[in-house]
């Protein structure tokens, strides 16, 4: 048996200080942790600019501010050769407007692709590509790919030519710190396909819930069960105002929560006073929602 010699008491003192200063940064940050826990689940919630009114203009960023809005998804807007939004003088246009009426700007979305299809048109990836460094110029995160109308994947063969076209340009997006989402008419466990064989954390679901519902699938299970780290940001409608259509809108925020969800909620609602007006109403319904369901 070794035999250990007795700390000194200097060491033993200089010990028990040391033990006493970790256990009180320790025990701070575990109060800190329990606070945070503790306290009620908020979103950023923002506005989309077309549902605004304003599809490619900046004052949709005056009439957010004047809807109590945290932010606005920016188009990219449609070109033959280049985007629109690749024009510097648009971007710092997009950049002043932003600041002055004090908004982020979340993310973008590349609606060319309603044109030129993500599936099988020859200059789409061109349009990906271009769309990532103008969204990291402005401070975005997500790029949203649509797929919709006659650019719908719903065939095997459909999601498999997408998976192997985004895998090519996901790199792109990595390095950029920019995520593609995917808002599509297919299940969480068709969209789980495409990006598992993607397998990039630049490749996510961009969760459409008015869409998923109108295609049947079922809303109050697919968030949680693709996880928070599958979906990068949530679109809000519904045929009228929030809460008073088709979408129980308690429940399904409740599942978002439960999802540990954590990004930004956008409002892509209809108009029917004014934009001022609807959005101001669905955006205080929907934290209102948050609020009873979290606290």
């Amino acid at each position: 048996m070794i035999h250990h010699p007795s700390p000194t008491r200097r060491a033993f003192l200089r010990s028990s200080v040391l033990g006493t200063a970790l256990a009180s940064v320790l025990g701070t940050r575990l109060d800190a942790a329990l606070r945070a826990l503790a306290e009620p689940k908020s979103f950023k919630v923002g506005g989309c600019d077309w549902s605004l009114g304003k599809e490619g203009d900046p004052a949709a960023f005056r009439v957010a501010k004047a809807a109590g809005l945290d932010g606005v998804e920016v188009s990219c807007g449609k070109g033959k050769d280049a985007l629109p939004i690749s024009d510097p003088a648009r971007r710092k246009v997009t950049l002043e407007e932003a600041k002055a009426h004090g908004l982020a700007i979340p993310s973008t979305c590349l609606e060319v692709l309603h044109r030129d299809g993500l599936k099988d048109h020859p200059d789409a990836l061109k349009w990906v590509r271009q769309a990532i460094e103008p969204t990291r110029a402005l401070g975005a995160k997500v790029v949203l790919l649509p797929f919709f109308g006659r650019q719908t994947i719903e065939k095997r063969s459909e999601q498999e030519a997408v998976a192997g076209r985004l895998k090519e340009v996901a790199p792109e997006a990595e390095k950029a710190g920019v995520v593609l989402g995917l808002e599509d008419t297919i299940s969480a466990k068709d969209n789980a396909w495409i990006l598992d064989r993607v397998k990039s954390p630049a490749v996510k679901v961009y969760y459409d819930v008015g869409n998923s519902l109108r295609w049947k699938h079922d809303v109050y299970a697919e968030v949680p069960w693709l996880g928070k780290d599958r979906v990068c940001q949530i679109h809000l409608k519904d045929k009228g105002y929030l809460g008073k259509g088709d979408i129980d809108f308690p429940r399904f925020l409740e599942t978002v929560l439960r999802s540990s969800f954590d990004g930004w909620l956008l409002l892509e609602t209809v108009i029917v006073k004014s934009a001022e007006e609807d959005f101001a109403a669905n955006a205080r319904y929907v934290r209102d929602v948050v609020k009873a369901k979290a606290g």
